[in-house]
């Protein structure tokens, strides 16, 4: 995927390849309604984070509250650790932005349920993040 200056490119069929996401699922949307964010955090990650700037998290503070998780770790707690990696993997990875540094929570509400991830198309939310930010 090399292009003519020289340059190289990552095209969403490389991502799709190397995550082993779906691409021709469901679509998935980002849209969504007012909520309580703090309660989202706890109900889904099992902790509250000290500071949401409009519905955006840091990610330091992810990797802070969610450790590697160990052999002696409860499989809630392993599941929390999921859901923490992936928005890591989603906003550090997939859909970073310059700063790299806050992850929206409306990607958490699609992490509820693990099976019905595997149903959604990422393909579309990539590649309008990608476009967005190329603007």
């Amino acid at each position: 995927f090399h292009l003519p200056c020289g340059e190289c490119t990552i095209t969403l069929e490389d991502i799709q390849l190397q995550l082993e996401l779906p691409v021709d699922e469901s679509v998935l949307t980002g849209s969504i309604q007012s909520v309580d964010w703090r309660a989202i955090c706890y109900d889904i990650l099992g902790a509250i984070p000290d500071n949401i700037y409009g519905g955006r998290i840091e990610m330091g503070w992810l990797r802070d509250t969610f450790p590697e998780s160990g052999n002696d770790s409860t499989e809630v707690e392993r599941i929390r650790y999921a859901r923490a990696y992936i928005l890591e993997i989603l906003r550090g990875y997939l859909m970073s932005d310059m700063s790299r540094n806050l992850v929206h929570l409306r990607w958490l509400l699609k992490l509820v349920d693990f099976r019905a991830d595997g149903e959604l198309s990422w393909r579309s939310v990539v590649f309008s993040t990608l476009y967005q930010e190329m603007c």
